[in-house]
């Protein structure tokens, strides 16, 4: 499937009724249902309702709505019968970053003690960047606001 083309994304399938899904929310603007792969119990899929493939193409109060309808879905997954002692929000955005659906999508799951789910970060990451490296990285990333 095209990444800009919403036909046979199975994410506009599963909201248009064509493929199953168990749903936890459904709003205007963004839904939630369970993930097939189940990280942990609970492990829930926060989507858009309207197709974008990626952040870039995700309208900015789509994605306050993402994170909003995360945000109440977490303190539900806190308050339900699901063990749950912490939630984590994952999303990648692009192909480098892990997205294999390319329909916008926040994984919220619930966190406990030995669930096994690790994240795995490179060699070298406790060691601090150093200070003008950082002072790089930060003008890049202000130019490219700018422009």
């Amino acid at each position: 499937m095209d990444a800009d083309n919403p036909s046979g994304c199975i994410f506009c399938l599963i909201l248009a009724g064509q493929a199953p899904g168990s749903f936890v929310y459904r709003g205007e603007r963004s839904a939630a249902f369970m993930d097939l792969h189940q990280l942990t119990p609970g492990h829930l899929l926060v989507v858009p309702t309207a197709h974008a493939a990626n952040l870039a193409a995700l309208p900015p109060e789509d994605g306050a709505e993402l994170f909003r309808t995360a945000q109440q879905l977490a303190e539900a997954l806190r308050r339900s019968d699901l063990r749950c002692d912490g939630v984590n929000f994952f999303l990648a955005d692009g192909e480098a970053a892990g997205q294999d659906v390319f329909h916008v999508h926040l994984h919220v799951f619930p966190r406990f003690a030995g669930d096994g789910f690790k994240l795995s970060f490179p060699p070298g990451y406790g060691e601090p960047t150093p200070r003008v490296e950082l002072d790089d990285y930060a003008a890049a990333i202000r130019r490219a606001l700018d422009s």
